[in-house]
């Protein structure tokens, strides 16, 4: 096949499916130079928004073509922007040779964990899942009370439980990781009930309201390999043996033998990190940003994205990705923008504040939002503990909530009060989305003066870049703390850490950040332990490959 890329579509054509489809087949017809009856088919491949010029938008698209002589391809891939397509598939894994006394167990069940436990299902090693929280059913029910009532679950809620903090957010699968995992993990969420658009979307999601049965629709699959889940299983510690794993402890009483752990731990699992170190697994703290969320009109953000293009059908919700360097070495940037979202309470520890945005697949909420951040790292940290991250984090939480009114209250300040620092007396144009409620307070009493200061930078930098970002009633709600792990558990190049047999992986061991990348880490764990060993014993493998 060919792969054709920079087919650029007008926005009006591509509206509709049967122009879309149309203007495709000439821009390939004019591209190749061919006649109509030598297509065969095509595929869109990748398919992104060029709103550079506001005044002519076009949806920018890579195809994969066949021609049905053959013998022509060879004839067109000097064209420009016309390359044959690449082989993209993964390597075949071997099974190794080693046994393996017990079935290999996966601690947490995020991305990391879903996909590494299906890819051991699929291969005939019945993986055993332990997850602290619940099913995403009762989880969406934990959840929902703790938003309408300030009630948490601290064992179950948006960071513990099926399918991970993820599942509670955007459902975002933007990656700067180039894997061809990357495209499996796609199918596979697919496969599960995603809408098919993700495989080709430059910037794919979702969405909280569909991810919450793809993740339960991967769960019954690795059920049906052989897998098995259990919920409400919390790792209360590890039971080693010559620097080797030989159990864990579940729920503080039952004892389960593993030769194998596959940890796939959150980044908010502070109290295992705690269990991990007194066990003398090495790690160590890890650069992270902390900040607020910001909300702003959908429709701003849409017409400076857009300008008169601004609510096309064709378009939806414009999203939005800024960054700033201040001379003092301090970096801000918009992370995990949420277009036509909502921002959550995301605790998951008493008497703290979590800020998260989420959205729907739809995106159709009022307010965009995103988390406007700045990096820290271990020098700013109270201590050169390994977890000193967490106790760096726990401080501005807990600022955070007794600011707010010590009930899970956010507190919220508006824009340009923020800047002028001034109290906000009330809300404007924005109305917090935030749930349990809000408390108007000033933001620089819940972080850090230096954090504070370089956003106050970056606002009307940003502004420049995008019209409207500093309006004087946008609202900040504060705190954001979870950005990424603060710890990182180190391990060696066979993926293990210093305590044999213990795989950390995703983004609560530091190595991953968001759904994608998290999914194809656990992926690559799942095919280290494949290449050493041979399925447990009364294992059926299927031979399956990625």
């Amino acid at each position: 096949m060919l792969r054709l890329s920079d087919i650029k579509i007008n926005i009006d054509k591509a509206a509709s499916g049967s122009r879309e489809k149309e203007a495709l087949k000439q821009a390939i017809i004019t591209r190749l130079n061919i006649k109509e009856q030598e297509l065969e088919n095509y595929s869109i491949y990748r398919q992104s928004i060029d709103a550079r010029k506001k005044s002519a938008i076009f949806f920018v698209y890579t195809l994969d073509v066949s021609l049905k002589n053959e013998s022509k391809l060879f004839n067109r891939s000097s064209l420009k922007g016309v390359t044959f397509t690449p082989e993209e598939t993964c390597q075949p894994v071997q099974t190794g040779s080693s046994k393996m006394k017990n079935r290999p167990v996966i601690v947490g069940m995020g991305p990391a964990g879903l996909f590494a436990g299906l890819f051991l299902a699929r291969n005939g090693y019945r993986p055993v899942i332990l997850e602290r929280g619940e099913d995403v059913d009762s989880r969406t029910e934990r959840i929902s009370q703790f938003w309408h009532s300030g009630r948490l679950d601290t064992e179950c809620n948006v960071q513990f439980g099926e399918g991970g903090a993820g599942t509670f957010s955007d459902g975002k699968l933007t990656t700067l990781i180039n894997d061809p995992r990357c495209r499996y993990v796609l199918q596979e969420f697919i496969h599960a009930g995603a809408p098919p658009e993700i495989l080709y979307k430059s910037k794919p999601h979702i969405g909280t309201d569909k991810l919450a049965s793809t993740v339960k629709n991967i769960r019954q699959q690795i059920i049906s390999c052989g897998g098995e889940v259990r919920f409400k299983a919390k790792v209360t510690d590890f039971i080693l043996e010559n620097d080797q794993i030989r159990a864990v402890e579940i729920n503080n009483e039952e004892k389960f033998d593993c030769q194998i752990l596959l940890l796939a731990i959150g980044h908010s699992a502070r109290d295992t990190y705690e269990v991990l170190h007194r066990r003398g697994v090495a790690m160590s703290p890890k650069a992270f940003s902390i900040g607020v969320r910001i909300e702003h009109p959908q429709t701003v953000i849409d017409r400076a994205q857009y300008g008169n293009y601004a609510g096309h059908t064709a378009l939806g919700a414009a999203d939005y990705k800024l960054a700033y360097h201040s001379h003092s070495g301090r970096s801000a940037y918009t992370f995990c923008m949420c277009p036509g979202g909502y921002v959550v309470a995301a605790a998951s520890e008493a008497g703290g504040v979590v800020t998260n945005g989420m959205s729907e697949f739809s995106r159709n909420s009022e307010n965009a939002n995103s988390a406007l951040l700045v990096g820290v790292t271990p020098d700013d940290f109270p201590s050169r503990h390994p977890l000193a991250g967490i106790e760096f984090q726990r401080k501005w939480e807990r600022l955070a909530f007794k600011l707010g009114g010590e009930n899970y209250l956010a507190p919220v300040q508006l824009t340009g009060d923020f800047l002028q620092n001034r109290e906000s007396p009330g809300t404007g144009q924005v109305k917090p989305t935030y749930k349990p409620g809000i408390t108007f307070a000033p933001l620089q009493q819940c972080l850090p003066d230096y954090i504070t200061a370089t956003m106050k930078e970056a606002i009307p930098y940003f502004d420049q870049r995008l019209r409207g970002f500093a309006m004087e009633d946008s609202v900040m709600t504060g705190v954001e703390t979870r950005s990424s792990s603060p710890v990182r558990i180190n391990r060696d190049e066979m993926g293990m850490a210093n305590i044999r047999g213990l795989y950390p992986m995703g983004e609560g061991a530091g190595y991953a950040g968001g759904i994608m990348s998290s999914a194809v880490d656990g992926l690559k764990a799942a095919e280290k332990v494949i290449r050493q060993f041979a399925p447990p014993r009364g294992s059926i493998s299927q031979n399956y490959v990625l």
